[in-house]
């Protein structure tokens, strides 16, 4: 929001703004980019070190943090598929065997940090398999039916996995120690937690706090909501986002279906807030369509948006590449690597993203501030600054060629635009774009 810039007379504490947001995001964090990594599918091996062989390719992408989906041992009770699924978590301190041994994670995790990135696995803390272990020890940590047995998580069809009780103090601290296992012997920088919303915010909170005791960690919720981010997480997902860019694009709303968000995220969501912008993830890939399939013509548009806009963008395994179909989730199901029709794209905007403080995350960035245009129905345009950085996005949401009018008259100055190199000199209060269907621009200030 637009800071106070007028003078106070009151001292008095109560009336004084507070930010909300306690924690302490890791220096590293404030212009990162984020990789979901599906090591079952990535490669023909499926395996830790056949990864390996493509981290110099994601490093001169230019992603940050690599988040592994889960690593641990499946169950095998009730599984789903062949293979199960990577949710349903027999060990919490074991490595799947499929990927490898845990000397191999480590010295994955080695490679990682050596090539300036970081690495966070994803944790499966609201439920486990029906075969691990802790059934048979410690019963009394899970949720029961009226009946007195162990039961999925209510009114979800999660068959293959058991419910856990937080209202349990010894759990609690069991899996506290278990989060501090991972970053004690593997030293990885954080989780990803699946599910974050339907286990206690206090236990996040307290998790957090022991964790930092040894290291500064990331943490990202799969969720979206603003307590989180007191004292637990740095960033949450913006499901949010997603849904209304899908009816943007294949939706037919155009810019118009986008306000609501813009106005909630720059209103409503704390200013050092991190979130999570996407057009895929395993989530949505395996369940609800491909990108192509979501978004239509409107894909790259999204993508770009994505990336320019308030947050952490995030790219799925195999998206740089065109992946265009919905990955197995329970079966073998290799990536095809093909012409990376992606890559280059977001070379260029993750780039952008590293040096322009605009485009940082939370406070270190530039607020959105919404720039009209004659077009509004169609055409979205933001500006964002931090410092002496600047960025102009405009946004074609329509199969629709605009002759689209700008409102330029506070944002003068000349201006690169990143794909094209083409110089714009804004120096009118009303600036006329040509914008061909889909069409984006990122204009960034010289």
């Amino acid at each position: 929001m637009i800071p106070f810039l007028g003078f106070s007379q009151t001292k008095d504490p109560r009336y004084q703004p507070k930010p909300y947001v306690e924690i302490k995001h890791p220096e590293w964090s404030k212009n990162a980019t984020i990789y979901e990594v599906n090591i079952r599918q990535y490669t023909k091996e499926g395996t830790f070190k056949a990864f390996e062989k493509h981290l110099p390719r994601l490093k001169k992408m230019g992603v940050d943090i690599l988040w592994l989906m889960p690593i641990h041992p499946i169950g095998e009770e009730h599984r789903k598929g062949k293979l199960g699924s990577y949710y349903s978590v027999k060990d919490f301190k074991g490595v799947n065997p499929d990927f490898g041994t845990l000397k191999d994670f480590k010295s994955l995790v080695n490679k990682i940090h050596s090539m300036g990135m970081y690495v966070i696995i994803d944790w499966v803390g609201n439920h486990s398999a029906w075969d691990n272990p802790l059934t048979k020890e410690h019963p009394d940590w899970y949720t029961k039916s009226r009946e007195g047995n162990f039961q999925p998580t209510p009114w979800y069809d999660w068959d293959d996995v058991i419910d856990f009780d937080y209202n349990n103090p010894d759990f609690r601290e069991y899996m506290t120690g278990a989060l501090k296992y991972w970053v004690k012997e593997a030293n990885i920088d954080g989780y990803r937690c699946d599910v974050a919303g339907f286990i206690p915010v206090d236990f996040w909170e307290n998790a957090r706090e022991e964790m930092v005791e040894i290291k500064p960690i990331f943490m990202l919720a799969e969720w979206e909501s603003r307590d989180l981010y007191k004292k637990s997480f740095d960033m949450t997902y913006s499901w949010t986002l997603w849904d209304k860019l899908k009816l943007a694009t294949t939706g037919g709303k155009g810019a118009n279906a986008l306000y609501e968000y813009m106005a909630h995220d720059v209103g409503s969501f704390p200013l050092d807030s991190y979130r999570m912008l996407f057009t895929d993830n395993h989530d949505k890939n395996s369940w609800e369509g491909n990108q192509y399939s979501n978004f239509g013509k409107g894909l790259e548009t999204a993508m770009v948006f994505c990336s320019t806009a308030n947050g952490m963008p995030l790219v799925y395994s195999g998206q740089e590449a065109g992946l265009d179909r919905s990955l197995e989730f329970f079966e073998k199901d290799e990536i095809v690597w093909k012409d990376y029709k992606f890559y280059g794209m977001y070379q260029k905007l993750f780039n952008l993203k590293h040096k322009n403080q605009a485009l940082w995350n939370g406070k270190a960035g530039g607020e959105m501030i919404r720039v009209t245009n004659n077009q509004m129905s169609d055409v979205l345009s933001f500006y964002r600054e931090k410092n002496s950085d600047a960025v102009l996005s405009i946004f074609n949401f329509s199969d629709k060629s605009l002759a689209t009018s700008v409102d330029t008259r506070y944002y003068y100055g000349q201006y690169r635009e990143l794909f094209s190199g083409k110089i714009f000199n804004i120096n009118t209060e009303k600036t006329i774009i040509n914008l061909k269907p889909w069409e984006y621009l990122v204009l960034v200030k010289n």
